[in-house]
């Protein structure tokens, strides 16, 4: 999908006319830069995250010269999919998490409830 196709979907969804489908497309992306350009995160929840990091300088190979370079650190951005879009995008991944995160979870309440019982048998036997 392009910027085009995007704002006909804002067109057809919220009948407005093309022209101010443009401008709402305009002002929530130049928004978005302007934030990241200055360092603040953006955060749309069940979306993602659009921030600002920082490559360290390092050393790279130019290979029509074969010989090394050395790359300057530089600020670039990046977006981080929140759970709902990666949810949307592969549904039996965020299942095989959930059922992870399910299964962790389950011998950490064993163990809580187990070690009542142990200081109770060690009590007794004082």
């Amino acid at each position: 999908m392009n910027r085009i196709e995007l704002v006909e979907k804002i067109v057809t969804a919220h009948n407005v006319s093309k022209a101010e489908a443009a401008r709402i497309l305009e002002t929530v992306t130049g928004s978005i830069v302007a934030a990241v350009k200055k360092g603040d995160p953006v955060q749309i929840v069940g979306f993602g995250t659009f921030k600002q990091v920082a490559r360290a300088a390092r050393s790279g190979f130019n290979p029509s010269a074969g010989t090394k370079i050395k790359i300057a650190a530089q600020k670039v951005p990046k977006f981080v999919p929140g759970a709902a879009f990666k949810a949307a995008v592969d549904p039996k991944a965020a299942k095989r998490k959930a059922d992870s995160k399910a299964v962790t979870a389950k011998p950490a309440a064993a163990k809580k409830a187990a070690a009542p019982a142990k200081k109770a048998v060690a009590a007794k036997k004082k």
